[in-house]
């Protein structure tokens, strides 16, 4: 008598859909967006591209973090070529938009003033609402009070 493989009564349920299902599930409540951080070598200009949605919003906030004096040029461009945002030479700023038009965004920092100096950058760019942390939020308003001591 040779020892036989253990047999399943039926085959184990498949991983990968029910994988990519909770995937999707998690993936369905957020915004989408990008968060990086990169070198900008000096006199050089580097630009990213993302696809919004008409009525759409928008949001970009960055910051210089190491090199010369904190600064960068950035501009952003809808899929027509218009300027929507343009800055020079800002350490940080926040610039948050609707989208008018569909189609790709294009988001640049430009180092190009600069002839010695990289630059480090971060950015964070998201497209869409957030939704709110406590799924009773969206139609409550309350205010925040000082609590006297």
């Amino acid at each position: 008598m040779g020892s036989a493989a253990p047999r399943f009564a039926s085959a184990p349920p498949p991983l990968l859909p029910l994988l990519l299902l909770l995937l999707l599930l998690l993936r369905a409540e957020r915004p989408l967006g990008a968060e990086l951080t990169f070198q900008l070598p000096d006199s050089a200009k580097q630009c990213f591209h993302e696809h919004v949605g008409r009525g759409v919003r928008l949001s970009l906030d960055y910051q210089v973090i190491t090199g010369g004096h904190y600064d960068v040029d950035c501009s952003v461009e809808d899929p027509l070529g218009n300027a929507i945002y343009r800055e020079t030479r800002k350490q940080y700023d926040s610039f948050t938009y609707q989208a008018e038009v569909e189609g790709v965004y294009q988001f640049c920092f430009s180092n190009e003033f600069s002839t010695f100096s990289h630059k480090t950058i971060y950015f964070d760019l998201q497209v869409g609402d957030e939704p709110p942390i406590l799924p009773d939020m969206g139609s409550r308003v309350t205010a925040l009070t000082q609590r006297e001591k």
